[in-house]
């Protein structure tokens, strides 16, 4: 059977399987946070605290996120995301039963919302970390469209589902249904079989592993791109969250149906480009899809902010909503190729965190402007800095291989420098708790090719980097002008062993051309071991 293009990631058994799994998880996320925003207004209607239950549940994601990617880097991923879904389940049970025993109050809703937010600040690196291991490169873009699908129709559905029940049964039965919609996906993850990954040495500490994640994330110019302009999007086009509501009650003169209404259209039109998205990836690179979703949101934002009928404003959602996914999918994407497996799910957390900030800042934003000077000029003005940050930000390239991706060669006539064995009488210093590391690789170059080489030396400092180096320096000899020593530091020889299996093929002939810059021979490389005297 033939599938069209969007649903082609969804031939792998095991994706497959985990979206649909993911799918009725979502919903069942939209169930609860629909029954604990109802409950809170029977056990305390105060606005500040209604709208602290949905503060509860994304907190966690600031608070977590690095910690998160950091734990399923360094632990089994399908062992870390079984014990997060366990832990929703058990707190959504717990909700389930303090409500309908009418044995909780406003404060123990907002702990278990902030508990079972928790869980999922836990889910959210992992996921993203796993789907590059279930599925060729060449479909990771409608994965993650198929993804983004999931969770629009998640809260479409969801919210719905949630009333009903409510109206049916009481806040605790959407409580259950969000535990039972966990089951489905524990099980699947249970049934799930993923490869062993090669471990040589111990699982790094957590501390140090969130430390290494920032290193690579700061010398990786791939993610600078991607976290930059998902910051630009998100921070102009989160104004419809924060104006929404406003703009449907004061501009268009209506109620929360048609609030509702306008949501569900956004909702449809993320969907319909979720699906269309894969083509598009076949006609245009990650750069065009950006800008053109960026300008699309913009001229969404624009249209809403002159519009005071129904008609012309969900035309507007409905292009806002294929911009949101196909702008959202697109960076996603990047910031996973950029990222190796090692440090895939720790790096990815940390792009979440800065988006979701982005997303909070642009809220608060639209909120001030829409007070400052009405909700139809907030939006203009908006509008125009969505337009024009695009245009602003084209120059951060999206496109690049990704680390491994295609075939790189290390040519075998220029070897890397190699450092002496360790002394026998020192081995026992050599450990997981020893001192820092200091490794140093001494040049002898052509003065004439000075140039040439502090620009391969530039490139050769961000491989140290995202390889775990806590500093980097190069200093030139004063004496003899044609010598170099590259320094840099580790935090213990464990780490200066993970260097080497860190290091992507590209790292390698990055390492390699530096090399070549050497006179004779290749550079010399030495290993110090820090000591107290």
């Amino acid at each position: 059977m033939h599938l069209p293009r969007a649903f082609l990631p969804l031939r792998h058994r095991v994706f497959r399987g985990l979206w649909v799994a993911t799918l009725a998880s979502n919903i069942g996320l939209w169930i609860q946070n629909t029954g604990a925003g109802w409950l809170m207004t029977i056990l305390d209607p105060d606005p500040m605290m209604v709208s602290l239950v949905q503060a509860a549940s994304m907190l966690p994601v600031f608070l977590l996120a690095l910690p998160a990617g950091a734990l399923a880097d360094i632990i089994d991923r399908r062992v870390f995301l079984i014990c997060a879904q366990a832990w929703i389940l058990v707190n959504a049970l717990v909700l389930a039963v303090a409500s309908g025993t009418d044995s909780i109050g406003p404060w123990g809703l907002l702990a278990l919302t902030f508990a079972i937010g928790a869980g999922n600040a836990m889910n959210f690196p992992a996921w993203a970390a796993i789907t590059p291991e279930l599925l060729p490169k060449e479909e990771l873009v409608g994965a993650i469209a198929l993804n983004g699908i999931s969770f629009n129709i998640a809260r479409a559905v969801g919210p719905a589902l949630g009333g009903f029940a409510i109206a049916w049964a009481g806040p605790e039965a959407a409580f259950v249904l969000n535990a039972v919609s966990f089951i489905w996906l524990i099980v699947v993850l249970l049934l799930w079989k993923p490869e062993a990954r090669n471990r040589r040495m111990p699982p790094e500490h957590l501390v140090s592993a969130m430390r290494a994640g920032l290193r690579f994330v700061r010398a990786t110019p791939a993610m600078h791109a991607a976290i930059l302009r998902s910051c630009v999007f998100f921070l102009f086009s989160a104004s419809i969250w924060g104006l929404m509501p406003l703009f449907v009650r004061q501009q268009l003169g209506l109620g929360p149906q048609a609030f509702g209404m306008m949501l569900a259209t956004m909702g449809a039109g993320a969907v319909a480009a979720g699906f269309a998205l894969p083509m598009a990836r076949a006609r245009f690179n990650r750069d065009q899809l950006v800008f053109g979703a960026s300008l699309l949101a913009a001229l969404g934002m624009a249209i809403l902010a002159v519009s005071h009928h129904w008609a012309p404003a969900m035309f507007a959602m409905l292009i806002f909503g294929a911009a949101w996914i196909s702008a959202g999918a697109t960076l996603s994407t990047a910031a996973q190729l950029a990222c190796p497996a090692w440090v895939r799910a720790r790096a990815i957390a940390i792009y979440q965190l800065c988006f979701f900030g982005a997303m909070a800042l642009g809220s608060a934003l639209a909120g001030w402007l829409g007070g400052r000077f009405g909700v139809s000029y907030g939006l203009g003005i908006l509008a125009a800095g969505a337009a024009l940050s695009a245009v602003a930000t084209m120059r951060w390239t999206l496109e690049f291989g990704g680390p491994g991706q295609g075939v790189v060669m290390v040519p075998d006539a220029l070897p890397l420098p190699k450092p002496a064995a360790p002394a026998h009488e020192l081995r026992t210093l050599l450990h997981e708790n020893s001192n820092r590391v200091l490794e140093v690789v001494r040049y002898r170059i052509n003065p004439d090719q000075r140039e040439d080489f502090l620009a391969a030396m530039r490139e050769v400092r961000l491989v140290r980097l995202r390889g775990g180096a806590m500093l980097w320096r190069l200093y030139e000899d004063v004496a003899t002008p044609n010598l170099y020593a590259e320094l840099w530091a580790v935090e213990t020889w464990t780490e200066h062993l993970r260097e080497h299996s860190r290091h992507t093929a590209e790292d390698l002939v990055v390492l390699a051309r530096a090399a070549t810059y050497q006179q004779e021979g290749t550079p010399e490389a030495a290993r110090y071991l820090n000591v107290q005297p």
